[in-house]
């Protein structure tokens, strides 16, 4: 048995070596190389020339196809030092003027101021229980100064004061577009006492995360310029004032005994008159000049737009 089994060794010894040779025999009329297929394609690129075309639904062929999309999760900074926005906004009347109370429209308009102050009362209460040095009568001119020194800030580009002077929702309103522009602005004098007209005490997150909103009726008299990155004048008059109304919204995040009163936002009025347009910078193409010449600006003129009759 034993010279059976080495007989048998033997033979198949024999015969791998002979079908190695066999396979490095160039002669040999067989493939070198055999197609194996290492890995299958779950997904396959659409093809050229399908635009204009129905597309497929991709994550349900995936998912056919044994693969799950991961989610997106759409996730936004959460920050507690100030709200997401302005709850229960002022409403100004029409006109910021008072009609009579014999009217039907002065009427409502007086159960409305009523009602209004009544939440305003229960809202001055909470504030006074974290802060108690507010006051309504002081707090409209804290609340003025607190206005000039940000839009200050905002002049001189300080950006250290500004944050500690308007909340983190309102300083991206005020500085968004400002990177290549001057801006000139100048609080010239207060034509009517700064009141208090709203307050509101709302919580978020939690019951007991309290904050505090203050609207204040501001009527001033102001100067605004702002400039392009060209040193041209886009908006406004350093030299002509212009009386401006608005409604300010201070806030103040009342847990936190670090918590100061900020610049919150405004509250525009829809009667509000529309702001002026901005005068845009365009470039005037100068003369083709051939080479060896040169400009001279006293002596050119600029060419005027032909008259264009435009049909409807």
């Amino acid at each position: 048995q034993a010279q059976t089994t080495s007989s048998m060794s033997e033979a198949k010894q024999l015969t791998s070596t002979c079908n190695a040779e066999l396979a490095l025999d160039v002669r040999h009329p067989g493939p070198l190389f055999l197609p194996v297929r290492t890995k299958k394609r779950y997904f396959i690129p659409p093809a050229v020339g399908l635009k204009g075309k129905k597309e497929e639904n991709l994550e349900a062929k995936a998912r056919a196809a044994g693969i799950v999309f991961r989610q997106q999760y759409l996730e936004r900074s959460i920050n507690i030092a100030c709200s997401a926005g302005v709850f229960d906004p002022y409403i100004p009347p029409e006109g910021d003027a008072r009609l009579s109370a014999l009217s039907k429209e002065g009427l409502k308009q007086r159960t409305e101021q009523i009602r209004q102050s009544a939440a305003s009362q229960l809202a001055i209460r909470k504030i006074k229980e974290h802060d108690s040095q507010f006051s309504t009568k002081t707090f409209a001119e804290q609340a003025q100064e607190i206005f000039v020194e940000a839009h200050n800030s905002l002049t001189h580009f300080n950006k250290e004061k500004l944050h500690s002077l308007v909340t983190e929702r309102c300083y991206p309103e005020m500085t968004r577009g400002n990177r290549y522009k001057t801006i000139r602005w100048r609080f010239v004098e207060s034509l009517e006492p700064p009141r208090v007209v709203h307050v509101r005490c709302p919580d978020m997150v939690t019951k007991g995360n309290l904050y505090g909103q203050v609207t204040v009726r501001m009527h001033s008299k102001q100067t605004l310029a702002i400039y392009d990155r060209f040193g041209r004048l886009m908006l406004g008059s350093e030299e002509q004032p212009k009386d401006v109304l608005e409604y300010l919204v201070i806030e103040r995040h009342l847990v936190n005994p670090y918590g100061r009163w900020r610049l919150h936002g405004k509250i525009v009025p829809s009667w509000a008159p529309p702001k002026d347009p901005i005068i845009k910078t365009v470039a005037i193409p100068g003369p083709d000049l051939k080479p060896g010449e040169e400009f001279d600006a006293l002596n050119y003129e600029v060419p005027k737009p032909e008259a264009v009759q435009w049909n409807k």
